[in-house]
């Protein structure tokens, strides 16, 4: 039996949002600071630039999380590799490899507390349901995920327009049906979400942060030949054909 206090009732601590296994708290002040970074403190409080953490109830799901999330537990919390023997294991060393993510997500179950990390980032909830069970997410994105979720590896439909982008090949895919946790530069309230019905989208720049998985992307110049590219002031554009939803933040990631 366990008891955490000043936290969900701190008056300095409000909760975000509650979806599946997870909870995400922000601080609304950085109290721990010393005299010379008060202002520092005091400014980044007035931006939104706060501490936020997710809270993981373990009764709910298991959980996956990013290697080095985890901040503490509480009650009977237990961590595991995730992995199911050596077919699993070699193919998450390839995905990790080709996607720029670590190879091993430990899983942690039991019946407790899972707190992670805080950071400055802003933590987004995503139900696969909404996105029919398939999400491609941007590279650094994923924080935790619940463990009924399975990753992949997506591949870039053109690898040779991607390449000429200078575009990583490969993504992270995540499919099946759980809550998902991303770590996003971007809040939630600037996200502009586009659905599209047999049709195209093209960006310049990468600010997409998440796509469905049905959706084709590819990496091409933004006119028909090199002379209109030219002509537009554009060079190469991230397209995204099909039927599927787009996560857009207005600007590109630091």
């Amino acid at each position: 039996m366990y008891k955490i206090s000043n936290l969900f009732e701190n008056e300095n601590i409000k909760t975000l949002e509650t979806l599946g296994a997870f909870t995400i708290l922000e601080y609304q002040k950085d109290l721990s600071v010393m005299p010379n970074d008060a202002m520092n403190a005091y400014y980044s409080h007035a931006m939104n630039v706060r501490r936020r953490q997710v809270v993981c109830n373990l009764e709910k799901s298991n959980v996956t999380v990013q290697a080095g999330a985890m901040q503490w537990t509480a009650g009977d919390v237990n961590a595991t590799t995730g992995i199911k023997g050596v077919g699993d294991l070699f193919g998450k060393a390839i995905r990790g490899k080709v996607s720029g993510e670590s190879a091993i997500k430990p899983e942690y179950t039991g019946s407790g507390a899972l707190v992670l990390e805080p950071t400055y980032r802003h933590l987004l909830l995503i139900d696969l349901k909404d996105w029919n069970g398939s999400i491609v997410l941007d590279d650094g994105l994923f924080f935790a995920c619940e463990s009924t979720l399975k990753h992949k590896a997506v591949m870039r439909s053109n690898l040779s327009s991607a390449a000429l982008g200078n575009e990583g090949l490969f993504n992270l895919g995540i499919t099946g049906d759980g809550i998902l946790c991303l770590e996003s530069y971007c809040p939630k309230e600037e996200l502009i979400q586009i659905d599209l019905q047999d049709d195209v989208l093209k960006i310049d720049g990468n600010m997409a942060i998440a796509w469905s998985g049905s959706l084709n992307f590819t990496v091409e110049r933004s006119g028909k030949s090199l002379i209109g590219s030219a002509a537009s002031g554009e060079g190469l554009v991230n397209v995204y054909r099909g039927t599927g939803r787009v996560l857009l933040a207005p600007v590109t990631g630091i």
